[in-house]
């Protein structure tokens, strides 16, 4: 493909054949959509559970704390709200990002491996009977930490950058590695496999605020840096030698971008386990329905991401009638699957958008 067609083809997947106000008017409209959404999903988890109450008596009893029980119920429900809503969001940016600093459409959080570490870190921790609240997302933090650095050293050049293909395969290679080292571990682990298996499907029962205060320092640096460059992503998505043509520093912004994002990924998986699809499917839901502006992907991502997480997360405290939860990313794999298969099938010629 020429340099004209792929223009052509940006053009297309951007909306810029629309009129500005227009596309302005496009962005609002489902950014107050996907606001409205949000807040619902928020509302729902807050007051919907085993025990039901408003959530202005559960406002009430979190401010004034005359009822202990009722209290305790709104505190771990704020938290658990608070926290689905920061790692669906966080997904969802992240990989709407790597979509486009790997140009690959299957790209996600937990592409470069990241996760497989953070999961490998955990299980260790549980493994070795270390499980309390802190020791477990640190472990995890760690398991990435020490996957990151062997993805940038087995794929980084003599002159200090990074290429998109060289990226994926150093994830695949440590990832297959670390995924050998969690078999091992659960084969080893009698008593403690349980537990394993079910904090690797990902879930946010006995998360508290510590889980949301360690969360954040890690994660926010990616919101930030989205936003600074997000018109350098626009360029990105193109090419390199077309973005280094326009004058973007490709290797500073891919690695100042790339280093972000799987840190915000590692500490997803650090305080809520792995949940797949998310990362995934919101980036191509809202490209298809707004285009690739990343001025107006990245935040719309963020927005739908944080809701699909907040009912996903109601659905698996909620749907079986003993009162177990389920593992949410059980429920993410449920959901998405089905609707990518469908995305897939309908829509093939705007998914397969990248050069």
């Amino acid at each position: 493909m020429n340099k004209i067609s792929q223009r052509g083809v940006s053009e297309a997947r951007d909306f810029s054949y629309l009129p500005f106000e227009q596309r302005e008017k496009k962005f609002r409209l489902f950014f107050l959509i996907f606001s409205l959404i949000f807040v619902s999903g928020g509302l729902l988890s807050f007051c919907w559970g085993r025990f039901e109450a408003s959530p202005i008596v559960l406002a009430r009893a979190l401010w004034e704390g005359r009822d202990p029980i009722l209290q305790t119920i709104a505190k771990i429900r704020l938290t658990r709200t608070l926290l689905a809503a920061s790692v669906g969001a966080t997904l969802a940016l992240s990989g709407a990002i790597f979509q486009a600093l790997l140009r690959n459409p299957l790209a996600e959080p937990y592409t470069l491996g990241v996760s497989t570490g953070a999961a490998f870190g955990a299980t260790l921790a549980l493994f070795l009977g270390i499980v309390s609240n802190i020791a477990i997302p640190l472990f995890a933090l760690g398991g990435a930490g020490f996957t990151l650095f062997w993805v940038i050293f087995l794929s980084r050049t003599e002159e200090g950058a990074f290429r998109p293909a060289t990226l994926i395969l150093a994830g695949l290679v440590v990832s297959s590695f670390l995924a050998a080292g969690i078999s091992l571990l659960k084969s080893l682990a009698d008593e403690t496999v349980s537990s394993i298996v079910f904090w690797l499907l990902g879930s946010f029962s006995g998360r508290g605020p510590g889980h949301f205060l360690f969360f954040w320092p890690y994660a926010l640096p990616l919101f930030v840096l989205a936003w600074l460059f997000h018109k350098e992503l626009d360029l990105l998505s193109l090419g390199d030698e077309e973005a280094l043509e326009l004058g973007v520093p490709v290797s500073r912004v891919r690695g100042f971008l790339t280093l972000s994002a799987c840190l915000a990924a590692a500490v997803c998986v650090a305080v809520s386990g792995v949940i797949g699809f998310v990362g995934l499917i919101v980036p191509h839901l809202v490209r298809l329905l707004c285009g690739a502006n990343h001025r107006q992907l990245l935040p719309l991502s963020a927005l739908l991401g944080a809701s699909l997480l907040l009912f996903s997360d109601i659905l698996a405290r909620n749907i079986l009638p003993t009162g177990e939860e389920l593992p949410i990313g059980v429920v993410t794999a449920l959901l998405g699957a089905p609707f990518f298969a469908w995305l897939l099938k309908r829509k093939k010629r705007e998914i397969e958008w990248l050069p």
